[in-house]
């Protein structure tokens, strides 16, 4: 890889670059969700281990969020993230063993880190100037490379990381300016052009609710949000309707447990506009106290549809199996780890049904791989087939695939359920005027409380799989026949 700074000259002013990262607030601080799911999205989608937002401070790396634990920062002129903030482009490092910037760092060979890949976050700094405070990076203890696809993730989710640090900091400004009540009242009158300005940017409004009536009140891009104009504000029980129902109940029980308690609070939900646009919201408020009771509520309200939507594809990439259009080993983990606990906890039943393509290399040796490929993408649609829709089914392997099954009456089904599956994994493909039938052996089992992890229950699912491969005859050879020409 080439280094297009030199760590002994700074590209940039390290005075401003460190009184911009000063300014956020952001060292030292608690763990956020918004950041612990970037990091989450960053090391699902690159498939690395870890994943980590880090902030470079004067003499020290700062973790803001990672996907492992451990100690929370170390010395900067050991980090990796220290030359990365220092170049124009991301830094990726295939083997950091034997590059000869890294392989005698310790973090290489202490650690036994082989794999990294970080671009440099960048905030505005008072200037105006971008300035660069961290990194979003990925590594693993394996050597790997980073294709084109990989490193368009590793930057479009540095730039999400930019654009909630910038939100977050805009909502703590417009939360400091709107708690100060009456007696910030005049600079309130000299900022309130560019608080509206910050509003407008950031699609932030902010709200009050005095409990002396109550009376609400917004800002004008409260308005624009809800897709109103700007004029009388509707009365509370009416400004919950545009909550949709399923949310309704919720806000009000938020609402309700700060006016009781005094704790400040934090969700994000759907709304539905005058208009019928369906949008994404994030809501926070404070109590305004007064002898230790609660006189008003006062907060800020913005449009996050856009970041929710990115934040959705990327996770919907993150857990889809590109070829075959359904889950992805990742999705898999997660979704049957939920379904054990539900199962363990309530006693729902649970089902976990391993399949295993029979004769998958023969046809990518006779047909090639592009025939190997249709039988996966064929074998991907027959497991979504209508009266498999309450099933959850993933690739989980090369030729492997797996079946979460958790309705009753799917699973009473038993053996005639692996029947229909093996049925529908016949699968015919044609090259060269040869046409070759895959199909799959089917290896099913039953929750049981005994079974602690993922391994322990696949195990089990595993044995019968193998035993129906040996029991079946003459299945290692797909079936081939040549069309008359």
């Amino acid at each position: 890889m080439s280094d297009p700074a030199s760590p002994a000259g700074l590209p940039y002013d390290e005075t401003s670059r460190l009184a911009a990262l000063h300014a956020l607030a952001l060292l030292d601080s608690e763990p956020e969700r918004e950041f612990d799911a970037v990091v989450a999205l960053a090391a699902d989608l690159l498939g690395c281990p870890t994943a980590m937002l880090t902030l470079i401070d004067r003499d020290r790396l700062w973790i803001k969020a990672s996907t492992t634990s451990g100690a929370r920062e170390l010395d900067r002129d050991i980090a990796f993230c220290d030359r990365t903030i220092r170049q124009q482009t991301p830094l990726i490092v295939d083997d950091l063993s034997d590059d000869p910037r890294f392989r005698d760092n310790p973090l290489v060979t202490d650690t036994g880190l082989r794999f990294y890949a970080g671009t440099a976050i960048h905030v505005a700094d008072g200037a105006g100037v971008r300035q660069p405070i961290g990194t979003l990076c990925v590594l693993d203890s394996r050597p790997r490379s980073l294709n084109a696809a990989g490193d368009a993730a590793l930057k479009h989710l540095a730039s999400l990381a930019e654009a909630l640090i910038a939100a977050r900091r805009t909502a703590l400004e417009a939360i400091r300016i709107a708690t100060a009540g009456e007696e910030l009242v005049g600079q309130l009158a000299r900022k309130d052009r560019i608080f509206r300005q910050a509003e407008r940017i950031a699609m932030i409004g902010s709200w009050r609710v005095s409990l002396d009536g109550p009376t609400l009140e917004w800002s004008d891009n409260v308005f624009r949000i809800h897709g109103l104009p700007v004029g009388e504000v509707p009365p509370l029980e009416r400004a919950l309707d545009y909550y949709p129902p399923h949310a309704r109940d919720m806000v009000s029980e938020t609402i309700a447990r700060t006016i009781r308690t005094g704790a400040p609070f934090e969700f994000e939900t759907d709304l539905v506009t005058a208009d019928g646009r369906h949008r994404r919201v994030r809501a926070a408020a404070e109590a305004e106290m007064v002898d230790g009771r609660v006189q008003a509520l006062v907060g800020v309200f913005q449009d996050i549809t856009e970041r929710h939507g990115l934040e959705t594809q990327l996770r919907r990439s993150a857990d889809t199996d590109a070829l075959t259009g359904i889950a992805n080993r990742a999705a898999f983990d997660r979704e049957l780890d939920m379904a054990m606990r539900r199962a363990r906890s309530e006693g729902t039943p649970l089902m976990l049904v391993l399949i295993d393509l029979d004769g998958f290399k023969g046809i990518n040796d006779s047909l090639g791989h592009d025939a190997g490929d249709e039988v996966l993408r064929l074998t991907g649609a027959a497991l979504t087939q209508p009266w498999l829709r309450e099933c959850f089914a993933a690739r989980i392997g090369g030729d492997e695939f797996a079946i979460i099954v958790t309705d009753p009456a799917t699973i009473a089904r038993g053996e005639q359920l692996r029947c229909d599956i093996e049925a529908v994994l016949r699968v015919p493909v044609e090259a060269g005027g040869i046409t070759m039938t895959s199909a799959g052996s089917v290896g099913m089992a039953l929750f049981d409380a005994s079974y602690r992890s993922l391994r322990d229950f696949a195990r089990a699912a595993d044995s019968v799989l193998y035993a129906a491969k040996r029991a079946r005859v003459g299945i290692r050879r797909p079936e081939a026949s040549r069309k008359a020409a």
